[in-house]
């Protein structure tokens, strides 16, 4: 019986290390309502290494869009955008600059168009053309 225990013991320490050695995997970053009441998420972009996401939302009451590109992990200011156009047009609406936590939000009146929209976290762009049409 003492050898069952102490090989049990033995059993419980090395889970207990393995567990304990696990990291908690990454969290992607979570719109928080950065584009106010009434704006729900209907698309979004994750950017590599769990940086971030950037969040096309739409309110449906005033056909607005909103993108906020949000930090996965808020830290020392950095170079970020949030940016939205209408498809086929030249001029972005956009706010850059180095934020902390999240840029945005950028709003863009465009019921019935499809829209060209987008993030930077850092030297990573990522741009969506051509979506969320109607």
């Amino acid at each position: 019986m003492h050898t069952f225990l102490k090989r049990a013991a033995v059993l419980a320490s090395a889970v207990g290390v393995c567990v304990a050695g696990l990291a908690a995997p990454a969290s992607a970053a979570v719109y928080g309502g950065q584009c106010g009441s009434g704006y729900g998420v209907v698309n979004s972009i994750g950017f590599p290494n769990d940086r971030g996401t950037t969040f096309l939302t739409y309110n449906n009451s005033n056909g607005n869009n909103c993108v906020v590109t949000i930090r996965t992990v808020p830290g020392a200011a950095a170079p970020m955008d949030a940016f939205i156009r209408i498809t086929g047009t030249s001029g972005w609406e956009d706010d850059p600059g180095n934020y902390t936590t999240y840029a945005g939000p950028v709003y863009l009146s465009a019921a019935g168009r499809c829209v060209d929209w987008g993030g930077t976290i850092g030297t990573a762009t990522l741009t969506e053309d051509e979506t969320n049409c109607g």
